[in-house]
């Protein structure tokens, strides 16, 4: 991608971050409260390296937005945050052109704060469904007896793809290998007859910890890798967020005692794949869908 056309007399260029400069990102996200998740940069970077893009003023850094694109047909935009000492003078819509460019013809999905769902239709974004954070210390679950439950690092990442495929609209490997790998993530899956029926990874977060992605067949199989996931961090505050589409999801959270903190708009700037939305119980990321 070509940024020049971005830059300005005024002093605001915008380029790709580097790898090492992700991290003032995730602070930026905490500061607004988005509790980002300890390893998150490093993950994030493998997607597409020139996916994060930095407004600068006469060299200091006064906004930031991610668009990473997964394949040729669809990104995913984040981290639109603009410093609040700077907002209200156009720069944050200057690098959301440049992160919409970046994407070029793809079909570009984000969560967005309900409250701009207008502006983000004015830019071509349709809603498609509400995204539910849900947070507290959860009620104490019990895997199934005789469950086969194990490390999902230890299922064949072609198992994990091939379920990873019915509920998000792009191929996604390197992103999973890496989500899955990092040291502190804590994957678990369920197999049933051979088949990979659920599973999930926490993570530890500014605060606590997240779940996601969660993906199962039904809502027990879910309650299976809640529970071993859980298990495996120890007493601890944990966020879940979930598709308010999804009943089961809604209630397998308000189950474990979770409180609904806020919500997000999903939505897309053209058609995507029909996804199983009834397997999902833990969106991966309101970042990187």
């Amino acid at each position: 991608m070509t940024l020049s056309a971005f830059d300005a007399t005024d002093g605001l260029t915008i380029r790709p971050m580097r790898p090492d400069e992700i991290a003032l990102t995730l602070d930026w996200a905490a500061a607004e409260g988005w509790n980002p998740g300890l390893s998150d940069a490093a993950c994030f970077a493998a997607v597409d390296p020139q996916g994060f893009l930095v407004a600068e003023l006469k060299g200091e850094p006064v906004a930031t937005v991610s668009c990473v694109n997964y394949d040729d047909r669809f990104a995913f935009l984040g981290f639109y945050i603009v410093r609040p000492d700077m907002r209200g003078h156009g720069y944050g819509l200057r690098l959301w052109q440049a992160a919409m460019a970046h994407a070029g013809s793809r079909v570009v999905g984000l969560d967005g704060v309900v409250a701009q769902q207008d502006n983000y239709r004015k830019s071509g974004f349709s809603y498609a469904y509400a995204n539910i954070r849900f947070g507290g210390r959860p009620a104490v679950l019990r895997a199934s007896a005789g469950a086969d439950l194990g490390a999902l690092a230890d299922v064949p990442i072609s198992l994990i793809e091939a379920s990873d495929a019915t509920v998000f609209p792009a191929a996604r490997r390197a992103f999973l290998q890496t989500w899955i790998g990092t040291p502190q993530h804590v994957g678990r899956a369920l197999r049933r007859d051979g088949e990979l029926v659920a599973w999930g990874v926490i993570r530890p977060c500014r605060t606590g910890y997240k779940i996601g992605p969660l993906v199962a067949d039904r809502r027990a199989d879910a309650e299976v890798i809640v529970a071993a996931l859980c298990g495996a961090i120890g007493d601890g505050e944990i966020f879940l967020d979930v598709p308010a589409i999804n009943p089961e999801a809604v209630a397998l959270a308000e189950g474990l005692g979770l409180k609904p903190l806020f919500e997000t708009a999903r939505m897309y700037t053209g058609p995507i794949p029909p996804l199983r939305l009834e397997r999902v119980f833990g969106v991966t990321s309101f970042e990187l869908g």
